[in-house]
């Protein structure tokens, strides 16, 4: 079965990017990063302590299948959240 990652609304990828790295901060999951370049991971990476001096970037390949599922439940409950205080405003 093929898998479709396609986003709906292309330009929310940065977005859901941001939240990804934000609740993994929150959730204390520490994602690697190499400072300047100028990617998200080494935004966060300094905050969660995981930028080496070596320069290695170990980015999400040692997150576990369940703290991945963690963060993505995250996403979805707080996605979901909105919506539903975005169309309890709509109603009348």
């Amino acid at each position: 079965m093929a898998r479709n990652n396609r986003k709906l609304v292309p330009e929310s990828r940065q977005m859901l990017d941001q939240m990804k790295y934000e609740i993994a901060a929150e959730f204390g999951i520490h994602i690697g990063g190499s400072a300047g370049v100028g990617s998200m991971d080494a935004e966060f990476g300094d905050e969660l302590g995981s930028i080496s001096g070596q320069g290695a970037y170990s980015g999400w390949g040692h997150v576990t299948s369940r703290e991945n599922g963690s963060i993505g439940g995250e996403m979805t409950k707080r996605l979901v959240r909105s919506a539903e205080s975005s169309a309890a405003g709509l109603k009348l």
